[in-house]
């Protein structure tokens, strides 16, 4: 039996995109998989970028080095 923990743990993982179809599949941990058109792919890589700026800001990291 797999016994469940509440903690969150941040993926230190980066996912996977590739474009099919003319379709976006991001592909993520733990089978996790997104499409999306390119479109929405654009703006949703847009605002990952900006959050992890803004999240290396806040703890003090250079935006584009590895923190661990």
């Amino acid at each position: 039996m797999t016994h469940l923990n509440n903690e969150r743990r941040p993926e230190t993982q980066p996912g996977v995109a590739s474009a099919e179809d003319g379709l976006v599949i991001l592909d993520g941990p733990d089978g996790v998989a997104v499409t999306m058109t390119a479109a929405a792919a654009a703006e949703t890589g847009h605002n990952v970028v900006e959050a992890a700026r803004a999240a290396q800001m806040q703890i003090g990291t250079t935006p584009g080095s590895d923190e661990n």
